[in-house]
């Protein structure tokens, strides 16, 4: 649910802007402000209030041709806060789309606002919104969250066996099954480096201690964790082979 403010210092435009957010049952919330002094004093305040204060804005619906500041010029205050609200623009005019996208706008909508359109835009602010509120990840520590029909369990690393890069997500594989996280394969690597975890491939982390086989094929190395056979890459086959025999004493 959103906490929406809206900008414009056209009343009737707000009003019609007012409207059409406070129908959407995806907001909890939307005020407006009538100019941009005003709201960037009712933006400040809520930021020092935190997210969970009454006042608190999730994202602004910003014009841009305004009175004394522009929406740009207020967006580019925004800036420098250390948490933001999100920017949507809504204008009349074309031509500052790409400098609406180089201040991070979530979304650029042209009036006069359509009602499927402005659904867009606000869908668009809440996957966002969703994302910045998803549990952090703590790879540093002996379990690693994860979500499972929408509760978050505790998976002990010494539990996975491999993980498996899928885009800016991990796939992590267990005994019992696999879990998709939120965090790059890169980071993971990084992290549990001092835990046995070794990078065979771009695409897959190992626990050194899972390994129950490895094999060489014509020049070409693969390890089995289980059922599971994984390429090694030739990059990291020397490497790999090395920390094997140390690890077995040969």
């Amino acid at each position: 649910m959103l906490r929406v403010l809206a900008v414009d210092d056209e009343e009737p435009a707000l009003e019609e802007l007012l409207y059409l957010l406070r129908a959407d049952p995806r907001i909890r919330s939307a005020e407006g402000a009538t100019g941009a002094t005003e709201a960037l004093r009712r933006i400040g305040g809520a930021v020092e209030a935190g997210p969970d204060d009454p006042a608190a804005i999730d994202v602004v619906f910003l014009d841009i041709h305004m009175a004394g500041l522009t929406g740009l010029d207020v967006a580019q205050l925004l800036a420098g806060f250390a948490a933001p609200p999100l920017i949507v623009f809504v204008t009349a005019h074309e031509d500052f789309a790409v400098q609406a996208f180089d201040l991070k706008a979530v979304d650029y909508v042209l009036k006069p606002v359509r009602r499927e359109r402005l659904a867009e835009a606000v869908r668009r602010v809440a996957e966002q919104v969703g994302d910045r509120s998803a549990p952090v990840l703590d790879t540093a520590g002996d379990q690693i969250p994860v979500e499972l029909g929408g509760v978050i369990r505790f998976v002990p690393i010494d539990d996975i066996a491999y993980a498996e890069a899928q885009g800016d997500y991990a796939r992590l594989h267990t005994a019992t099954g696999s879990h998709l996280v939120r965090v790059p394969l890169t980071t993971l690597e990084e992290r549990w480096r001092t835990r046995g975890f070794v990078r065979i491939h771009r695409r897959h982390l190992v626990a050194l201690g899972r390994i129950d086989e490895l094999r060489l094929d014509a020049g070409s190395m693969s390890v089995r964790i289980g059922t599971a056979e994984l390429a090694v890459s030739r990059r990291h086959t020397r490497a790999l082979r090395d920390l094997l025999m140390r690890q077995t004493g040969r």
